[in-house]
């Protein structure tokens, strides 16, 4: 069994500057452009913070790049070697191994016995509500590719849609169970 060395917002970061030199703000627009908060916890103001760590483990280095244009110079990141190879071995593991994410949702279900029946279908249906918007916002960034959509990130996009569709299904059977149960 793979032992994780490494958390998913590291790994997301580092397989981004595995893709090409970056510098940080354009990270954040990747992150944004694929939809990648659906999946990995990544915030905007730990981005520096993450390819800082990921610097000192020797995974990536850095170097001042002048603008092209009017304005500051940037710092733009690189994987070394050893970052590439590591970055590979964990996206192995990551592929080969489910890993248990935890789930706000799921503590909310685990304390239904302490809310009122009416109160959890509100809940869940607006929790179905916000699903279905996120499932319409992810399909429209997915669609902004076009046909030049690389093949991993339809991937993401379609591995993120089929578990919004999934988790919608659930929400609806349980909703439907939950008013038959009263």
């Amino acid at each position: 069994m793979p032992k994780f060395k490494i958390t998913n917002a590291e790994l997301a970061i580092l397989s981004l500057v595995a893709e090409q030199a970056v510098y940080g703000y354009q990270i954040e627009q990747i992150i944004e452009e694929r939809g990648m908060r659906e999946w990995t916890e990544i915030g905007f103001s730990s981005i520096y913070y993450l390819l800082n760590k990921l610097e000192k483990k020797g995974w990536i280095t850095s170097q001042m790049q002048n603008a092209v244009h009017q304005g500051p110079a940037r710092r733009v990141f690189s994987i070394t070697p050893n970052g590439l190879k590591f970055c590979q071995q964990e996206s192995l593991a990551a592929l080969s191994e489910p890993r248990a994410s935890p789930s706000h949702f799921q503590l909310g279900l685990a304390n239904i016995p302490l809310l009122d029946r009416s109160e959890i279908i509100n809940a869940l249906r607006h929790y179905e509500d916000t699903l279905i918007h996120k499932k319409k916002e992810l399909e429209l960034k997915k669609n902004s590719y076009g046909k030049g959509i690389p093949a991993h990130v339809k991937a993401l996009f379609d591995h993120s849609l089929q578990l919004i569709e999934a988790e919608i299904t659930w929400v609806k059977k349980f909703i439907l169970q939950h008013d038959m149960d009263e």
